[in-house]
């Protein structure tokens, strides 16, 4: 990740957690602390994005 240096490490249980399979999932706070929506359908995605219709719901 390119904005990700020694200064902002991802911490585990505060910016992510693994799911049962081993996904790394992003948390509402990493994606505020990021700034901006990537509009991939996050699951904690704090900005409403809905990749089914493309379009924000808040």
């Amino acid at each position: 990740m390119s904005w990700q240096n020694s200064e902002n490490k991802l911490i585990e249980g505060e910016d992510y957690y693994l799911s049962p399979e081993g996904y790394k999932v992003f948390t509402e706070k990493f994606h505020l602390k990021r700034g901006y929506c990537c509009k991939s359908g996050c699951r904690h995605c704090p900005y409403g994005y809905d990749k089914k219709t493309g379009t924000f719901k808040k």
